[in-house]
C-alpha cells in the first residue's frame, strides 16, 4: 500500500515537473541586429568577427543584397580579393542572388579590383547607369530638393566618372578618343553634382592635360573655395586622397602657397600620411628653386632654409614609407632623388630631435592659429 502510493506521490510530482523543465529559449537575433553588428564590427576594424557575423546572416537569406555587399568589404579588408570578387559578382546576373536593379556597388568594387583598364570601364560605366536614373528619380520625388540620400547617390556616380576619367587619362591615354572621353566623362561628373569637389578637381586635371592652366587654375580654386575655411573636423571636408590629389594640382600650377597650406592641414590630421610628407617636400624644394632663380626669399626665407624643409620632409617620407612597407615606390624613388639633389647642393637635414618634433605635427611656424601658411 505504502509503496504504491509512493510511486504514484513520484508519478504524480513528475507530472507536475515535467511542463516546468521546458525553460524558454532565447529568440535567435534578427536579421537587421546581426547586419547592424557586422557594420559595427567592421567599422572597428574587427573583420574576422564581422565575417562571421554575415556568413551567419547569409545563412538564413542567402539573397540578402546588404549581407552580400558588405561580406566583400570585409573580404577586402582581410585581404580575401578573389573571394571578395566571387561575392561582387555573387551580386549581378545571371547568379541567382543578383538584386533588381543590380548592386551598383558591386559593379564598383569589380572595376578596382579589374586588373583590365577596359574591363574597369564597364564596371564603372554599368554603375553610373544605374545611380543616374536613381539620382534623377531622387530629384523628382523631393521636389528638386536635396537630400542625404540623393547626395549619396550623386557622390558615387561623380566618384566613377572621375576613376572612368583617371583611366582614360593614364592606361588609355594613347587612345585616340581619350580626350574626347575625358572631356565628356568630366563634363558628365559636373553636371551630375555642380558643387563636387571631386568633379571639379577631375575637370580642373582635365584641363591641366590639355594645356589650359588658367582654365584648370579656376576649377581647383572653385573646388577649394568648397572647404577652405571650414573647420578640419567638418564632413563637408574632403578625404585626405582628394585634398592631396588638389595639393598635387596647386603644385602642377605652381601655387606653392596654396598647396604647402593644404598639406600642412593633412599633415596636422595624421602626422603618418606618407604622400603628405612626400608632396609638402616637394614643394619646399620647388619654392628653394625659385627663390634661388629669382634670388628673392619666398615667404621669407632663403633659398638654403627652404631647401632644409624640403630635406626634412623628404627625410621623414623616406623613414615612413619604409616603416609602413608603402606600395607607392615612386614616391620613395623621388623622394631619394631630392635628397640626393639636396645633398649635392650640401644641404644637410636638421638634427633628429627637430625632425622627430616636426613629425609629431609642431610645425607652428609655418601654421596660424586659422590653420592657413604663415608666410610673413
Amino acid at each position: 500500500m505504502g509503496r504504491t502510493k509512493t510511486k504514484k506521490k513520484l508519478r504524480a510530482t513528475t507530472a507536475k515537473v515535467e511542463p516546468s523543465s521546458s525553460v524558454a529559449t532565447k529568440p535567435p537575433p534578427s536579421i537587421p541586429s546581426l547586419l547592424e553588428k557586422a557594420q559595427t564590427l567592421l567599422t572597428q576594424c574587427n573583420y574576422e568577427l564581422a565575417h562571421k557575423f554575415l556568413v551567419r546572416v547569409l545563412d538564413h537569406e542567402p539573397s540578402h543584397v546588404s549581407a552580400r555587399e558588405l561580406l566583400g568589404e570585409v573580404q577586402l579588408e582581410m585581404g580575401e580579393l578573389d573571394a571578395a570578387k566571387q561575392t561582387f559578382e555573387s551580386l549581378l546576373p545571371p547568379s541567382p542572388y543578383a538584386s533588381t536593379p543590380p548592386s551598383s556597388s558591386a559593379h564598383l568594387n569589380l572595376a578596382q579590383l579589374s586588373q583590365d583598364p577596359h574591363g574597369a570601364l564597364r564596371h564603372y560605366q554599368a554603375a553610373v547607369d544605374i545611380l543616374l536614373p536613381q539620382l534623377k528619380g531622387k530629384k523628382r520625388a523631393l521636389g528638386e530638393e536635396s537630400s542625404d540620400a540623393e547626395d549619396e547617390v550623386g557622390a558615387k556616380a561623380v566618384s566613377a566618372l572621375a576613376a572612368m576619367v583617371e583611366i582614360w587619362m593614364s592606361d588609355l591615354c594613347f587612345e585616340d578618343e581619350a580626350e574626347t572621353k575625358c572631356e565628356n566623362l568630366a563634363t558628365l561628373a559636373l553636371q551630375t553634382d555642380p558643387t563636387s569637389c571631386e568633379a571639379l578637381q577631375t575637370l580642373a586635371s582635365v584641363r591641366m592635360s590639355q594645356k589650359r592652366p588658367e582654365e584648370a587654375q579656376q576649377y581647383a580654386e572653385r573646388a577649394w573655395e568648397r572647404w577652405k575655411d571650414l573647420d578640419p573636423d567638418s564632413p563637408a571636408v574632403p578625404p585626405l586622397p582628394l585634398r592631396l590629389s588638389l595639393a598635387r594640382l596647386f603644385l602642377e600650377l605652381s601655387l606653392y602657397l596654396n598647396a604647402l597650406t593644404i598639406l600642412s592641414a593633412v599633415l596636422a590630421t595624421d602626422d603618418q600620411e606618407v604622400e603628405g610628407w612626400y608632396l609638402e617636400g616637394w614643394c619646399f624644394f620647388l619654392m628653394a628653386e625659385q627663390a634661388r632663380e629669382t634670388k628673392v626669399n619666398v615667404g621669407g626665407l632663403t633659398w638654403e632654409e627652404l631647401s632644409r624643409d624640403s630635406r626634412d620632409c623628404v627625410e621623414t617620407c623616406q623613414t615612413l614609407h619604409k616603416a609602413q612597407e608603402h606600395p607607392d615606390e615612386q614616391i620613395l624613388q623621388h623622394a631619394q632623388e631630392i635628397i640626393a639633389e639636396l645633398a649635392a647642393a650640401g644641404v644637410e637635414p636638421s638634427l633628429e630631435d627637430d625632425l622627430v618634433q616636426d613629425a609629431d605635427g609642431d610645425d607652428d611656424a609655418w601654421v596660424d592659429d586659422d590653420g592657413d601658411v604663415d608666410m610673413e
